[in-house]
């Protein structure tokens, strides 16, 4: 394997790893630094998806003991299919509307100002919600665990996850947000965005793959491997260190990064310092 597709393939991973359950888009990112490494083409789409599935896999190791209590339980346990109930109704909005608008998402939004754009927005709408969270204190949480969501609960936080279908919005910032402006307390509402990414995910990289396909080839698996292998170490590292995070700490710092980021990735794009693949 080429040491320079190496180093792009390692990069990529960790990037995917680092920002694809944190509230700052990991698409986004990917874009944008795939751009800036020169791996935008079709070869490049097709191992996004492939790190893409490393990153859930971590989810899913963190959690396989609540996921091997669920699968269990969903014979005897009310919880169980109560929680199983609640990961379907929050996936059916973005499936569904994702597949209806997935060919002009892609033809306009997937390049880096596009992006750039919503960074800065979603940054904005964290500290709004930050603000608004600290201005009411506990009186605007209601809900404390994902076992008390309930269904309308669930469909809330699915169409909030809707707007992660825009490159750059951040899909678990929409479903962690989105579930704490519904009144669903932070780690709860960071937990339940984690296991909605499994379906989600899942679904994606197998719907992609098979799209994609006939651009997999023996000469891509090192680089894929590598990629795959960086996705799912820095995703578990990162899944690790958020729970712990949020049990002390806001979205703020994330939202000035979002913001900051997307006005440099404008900066440069405007002034002709780069030229952006498309």
């Amino acid at each position: 394997m080429d040491w320079l597709l190496a180093c792009k393939a390692l990069i990529l991973g960790v990037v995917e790893g680092l920002t694809e359950f944190l509230p700052v888009s990991s698409t986004g990112h990917l874009i944008v630094v795939g751009s800036l490494l020169d791996f935008s083409d079709e070869h490049a789409k097709t191992f996004d998806v492939v790190i893409q599935l490393g990153a859930i896999l971590a989810v899913c190791w963190e959690f396989r003991r609540r996921i091997g209590e669920v699968i269990v339980g969903l014979p005897s346990r009310p919880e169980a299919r109560r929680f199983t109930l609640n990961v379907i109704i929050a996936t059916i909005p973005a499936i569904v509307l994702g597949l209806l608008f997935e060919k002009s998402i892609k033809e306009v939004l997937f390049s880096p100002v596009p992006v750039a754009f919503a960074l800065v927005a979603g940054g904005v709408v964290i500290l709004w919600a930050e603000a608004r969270q600290r201005a009411r204190g506990d009186a605007a949480v209601r809900v404390r665990s994902i076992d008390d969501l309930s269904p309308l609960d669930a469909l809330k936080v699915g169409l909030a996850q809707c707007f992660a279908l825009i490159p750059g919005t951040s899909r678990s910032g929409s479903t962690i947000i989105g579930g704490m402006l519904f009144g669903i307390e932070r780690r709860t509402a960071t937990e339940f965005s984690f296991f909605l990414a499994i379906p989600i995910l899942f679904g994606a990289t197998a719907y992609e793959l098979y799209k994609s396909w006939h651009l997999l080839s023996t000469d891509a698996l090192g680089s894929f491997a590598l990629g795959f292998v960086a996705a799912f170490v820095s995703a578990f590292v990162c899944v690790r260190w958020l729970l712990r995070y949020v049990a002390s700490h806001d979205f703020t710092v994330f939202a000035w990064y979002r913001i900051g980021f997307g006005l440099l990735i404008l900066l440069i794009g405007y002034s002709g310092g780069l030229s952006w693949a498309d």
